[in-house]
């Protein structure tokens, strides 16, 4: 299972990238506390340890692709992949959200990315 998401944000895409990789930026962006670095290989955590994953891939203001699991996925489930595209647009950046290798139940994290990431991030960068 997989699914694209796109939504436009009022930030450049520098913003953007700091935001998701810097662990007082994400906190603030998301409005809940992750442990997470700009460093290939680095693990990251968020929303009280149900997400978590490994940052695989990273080119500055870009690109950012990350293993990606939550505790709903079973031991015998594979880690997802979750690849962030940053495109400047004259308005800020149209950010690009590609959640592929998901479980049959993967469905359900297209309204959570919406509403635990997307509208907490409009209001954060306003």
């Amino acid at each position: 299972m997989e699914f694209t998401l796109t939504e436009s944000f009022n930030a450049t895409p520098e913003e953007l990238y700091q935001a998701w990789l810097d662990e007082d930026k994400h906190s603030a962006m998301t409005g809940s506390p992750a442990i997470i670095s700009d460093s290939i290989g680095d693990g990251f955590e968020s929303w009280d340890g149900y997400i978590w994953g490994i940052n695989i891939s990273l080119t500055a203001n870009e690109r950012i692709l990350q293993s990606w699991r939550t505790s709903d996925f079973t031991d015998e489930e594979a880690d997802s992949r979750v690849e962030i595209l940053l495109k400047a647009t004259d308005n800020g950046t149209e950010l690009t959200l590609h959640h592929t290798d998901l479980p049959e139940h993967g469905e359900q994290y297209i309204q959570g990315w919406k509403d635990h990431y997307f509208k907490p991030m409009k209001d954060f960068f306003g």
